[in-house]
């Protein structure tokens, strides 16, 4: 019995090896906006997305661009031996969540305020490899 034990444990750690996630965290444009983006690079392969969301021309996509930048370089350091190219990574996950919501008042007519919302989001990628013999 510890013997399966240990070979599912060690099944998991090379499993999570091919796993590599960076995370955003109160990243001022509202969650809405980020997703839009989002959206268009999730399940795509990196070279892809990274493509998608250089020549993108919403503000979100620079934010994002270099998100995924830190979660190659997180998934390079964890697989030093391996070769990117190889590796065939793709955008496995990609979340977008609320974050804080920064409250403000915008002076309204007779003598009034209306409440005005700044959203802030935060974002988290997993990219994941699709070839298993590395």
């Amino acid at each position: 019995m510890g013997n399966r034990k240990r070979q599912s444990a060690q099944a998991a750690k090379e499993a999570k090896k091919q796993l590599a996630f960076a995370k955003l965290n109160n990243c001022p444009t509202s969650p809405r906006k980020m997703r839009l983006v989002a959206d268009q690079v999730r399940g795509e392969d990196v070279n892809k997305a990274l493509a998608i969301l250089k020549f993108s021309p919403k503000e979100a996509s620079r934010r994002l661009e270099k998100l995924l930048l830190s979660a190659l370089a997180n998934w390079q350091a964890k697989n030093e031996e391996a070769d990117i190219e190889k590796a065939a990574l793709f955008v496995k996950e990609i979340r977008v969540d609320g974050g804080n919501m920064l409250k403000r008042l915008r002076p309204a007519p007779q003598g009034r305020a209306h409440r005005i919302r700044k959203r802030s989001n935060h974002v988290t990628l997993v990219i994941g490899s699709n070839n298993s013999e590395n």
